[in-house]
């Protein structure tokens, strides 16, 4: 039972990162801090934490050689691809409600890949889930307002980051029988932050002013993003999955976009209109319904 509220717990917290993440990472970015700058910061910081970390506790870290090509493919789908897509779409929406609304219909995308090749069956509250989702998804988007001139790119680059986390999960789950979730995390940072090495050296550091890049409203979002929406959310993220289930687990997605929304509108980062709340309510209703377990047909 303990380890079952921890699990919960663990769950909350995760959801409650991952929402913040997309605040901290909009503060860099109206910094004009380069996404090939914080990016590869955040993800090396986060792979050297975790080593530390696995260290100590005296996990299994040696890769197999037959594993190698798996953890490459991994860390080019998350974080690379993942974190580019993202960022680069947070950026182009200027939106983290939008731009975590759109993360979080990871499940649909999921579900639609295990129908068409993995040939797993669903209910049909699954699939009318997965509608109401999209008509959430295009009533916070169509009505923005305040949509920038990059707005629709912006949006077609965060489907870029679902595809690429749908595409990691294979490979996770590959490694996951011989590997600990924290040393799986911590070699996706790790060679990750290795392929974001040429645009870190050339694009990240190109307009590099010490006098901002090393100040503390820099260093501390990305501090931040590292210690706490990288390293320990998931960490925290992989127990709760090893407790409860993917399944159970991943109904917490649902609720980053309202906790995002939330949290933007209390520290003043943008506000919606009460149509786009609707439409936020529309969608998490929908995702929450694709994860419902009911009798397949």
């Amino acid at each position: 039972m303990n380890k079952t509220l921890t699990a919960y717990l663990c769950a909350m917290l995760t959801v409650a990162l991952w929402a913040m993440s997309y605040i901290w990472a909009d503060r860099l970015l109206a910094l004009q801090i380069p996404v090939e700058f914080f990016v590869p910061v955040r993800m090396c910081m986060a792979g050297v934490l975790l080593w530390i970390i696995n260290l100590a506790t005296k996990q299994k870290m040696k890769i197999q050689r037959k594993d190698i090509i798996k953890y490459l493919l991994l860390s080019l789908c998350m974080p690379f691809i993942y974190f580019l897509a993202e960022t680069y779409g947070l950026k182009f929406t200027e939106s983290p409600t939008i731009t975590s609304l759109i993360i979080a219909t990871n499940p649909i995308f999921a579900m639609i890949v295990g129908m068409l090749i993995f040939k797993e069956s669903f209910s049909k509250l699954n699939v009318i889930g997965v509608f109401i989702a999209i008509a959430g998804l295009w009533i916070v988007t169509y009505t923005g307002t305040q949509a920038g001139p990059m707005f629709w790119l912006g949006i077609g680059i965060l489907f870029i980051a679902v595809i690429s986390e749908v595409s990691q999960i294979a490979f996770t789950k590959a490694l996951s029988d011989e590997y600990s979730p924290s040393v799986i995390v911590m070699y996706q940072f790790l060679f990750g932050s290795v392929f974001f090495l040429p645009m870190f050296f050339t694009k990240g550091i190109e307009s590099f002013e010490p006098g901002l890049y090393l100040s503390w409203q820099v260093i501390y979002p990305i501090l931040a993003l590292a210690l706490l929406c990288s390293a320990t959310a998931y960490t925290s993220w992989a127990y709760a999955i090893g407790k409860l289930g993917v399944a159970r687990t991943s109904v917490f997605l649902a609720v980053v976009p309202l906790v995002t929304a939330v949290l933007a509108f209390i520290f003043g980062e943008e506000t919606l209109s009460w149509v786009q709340w609707a439409g936020l309510t529309v969608g998490l209703v929908g995702i929450y319904l694709t994860q419902l377990q009911q009798k397949k047909v």
